[in-house]
């Protein structure tokens, strides 16, 4: 145990002045028109002519962003990055209006030739869910919850 812990001393993590704060999601994307088009179907706002960019910006609602970077973008500044193989580790997780939505997002996601990682389904925790995976791999789960709350 750290001598802070030990003393009652707070420091920066356990609650002390810290300014960081959650601002952005960053996904580095293998092409940046794919990537554009899969998210501007799930409403995403994305300047126009972005497809000839190597970063681009989206402002969620509440102030977040949703940044797209380019591999060749990551490599500037990391130039031993490797893309990942495989599933990846995180997802973006996006509220329907309801249990419907779920479903017609999906098919209409899966009808334009993205894959589907899990058909709706009604899910034990109580809500409709599904996962659609976005040009690069990355999941992108939709859910509603399946009683009005």
């Amino acid at each position: 145990m750290s001598v802070s812990f030990k003393t009652g001393a707070c420091s920066a993590a356990y609650g002390g002045r810290m300014t960081p704060r959650f601002d952005a999601i960053g996904l580095v994307v293998s092409d940046m028109a794919a990537s554009l088009a899969f998210y501007r179907r799930l409403g995403f706002a994305f300047p126009e002519g972005a497809e000839r960019e190597p970063h681009v910006e989206a402002r969620l609602p509440g102030g977040l962003r949703l940044m797209l970077d380019t591999e060749a973008v990551v490599r500037s500044f990391r130039p031993d990055w490797r893309a990942p193989v495989g599933e990846g580790r995180h997802s973006l997780a996006l509220r329907c209006d309801g249990p419907a939505e779920v479903d017609s997002v999906y098919e209409e996601l899966v009808g334009a030739g993205y894959t589907g990682g899990v058909k709706p389904w009604d899910a034990v925790w109580g809500q409709r869910y599904a996962v659609v995976h976005d040009p690069d791999g990355n999941g992108v789960d939709l859910f509603a919850p399946l009683a009005q709350e």
